[in-house]
């Protein structure tokens, strides 16, 4: 089962940069995961389809749909939880 982090962000988003370096730990971490970072400005369409009103968003998501969802600076271990219900 395929297990995959989206990061939903702006670059003038300051909680997003504070996110990054917790988002590059995990991404060491755990190399079988796909982490996709989505800039909403660019990819408005994923970002509605995901209904993403907030940035920063984590999406944790597996073949059956969506695990969990983060709206916030979001703290390791809340993700590694995720992730390992997701499957990771």
């Amino acid at each position: 089962m395929s297990v995959r982090l989206k990061d939903f962000y702006a670059d003038w988003c300051g909680p997003c940069k504070t996110q990054d370096p917790i988002l590059d730990e995990l991404e060491e971490d755990y190399p079988d995961v796909d982490f996709e970072k989505v800039d909403v400005e660019e990819e408005q369409e994923i970002a509605n389809q995901y209904q993403v009103r907030s940035l920063p968003t984590l999406i944790v998501e597996n073949d059956d749909g969506v695990v969990d969802r983060f709206v916030g600076v979001t703290q390791r271990e809340d993700l590694e939880e995720a992730l390992a219900q997701a499957g990771a």
